[in-house]
């Protein structure tokens, strides 16, 4: 077989590569965060910035928010645990969590309809 024959999409191809399925797998990342600490949300923000203007359409909405939404979420993580030290820093970092995984299944929704994010530069909801 020579090398100038194109090869086979392989299944991952279009996880790994700039697209719905691609921020998806971003969405569901930013989700596993919860679960296994932070570690799957910096791969998801990496692959988030990787693929970011090589998408195109409304997908390009998608990386913006869920970028904004990495590091919006480390501020207002940052903020709650210097709350710690005073008891409202546990209500902030519930109230961090909820925001953060609002935001997350909004955009999922978003994204199983296929449309854009209405604001993604929102620091809100």
């Amino acid at each position: 077989m020579s090398d100038n024959q194109s090869r086979e999409p392989v299944a991952t191809d279009d996880w790994l590569g700039p697209g719905p399925k691609n921020a998806q797998l971003i969405y569901i990342l930013y989700l596993a965060s919860f679960l296994l600490g932070g570690i799957p949300a910096i791969i998801g923000l990496v692959i988030a910035y990787m693929n970011r203007g090589k998408a195109g359409g409304f997908t390009e909405t998608h990386y913006t928010w869920l970028i904004r939404t990495f590091w919006i979420g480390l501020l207002y993580g940052i903020i709650a645990a210097i709350l710690m030290f005073v008891i409202i820093g546990i209500f902030a970092a519930i109230a961090v969590a909820i925001w953060a995984i609002i935001r997350v299944v909004k955009g999922l929704m978003a994204l199983g309809k296929n449309e854009p994010i209405a604001d993604p530069q929102s620091w809100l909801i």
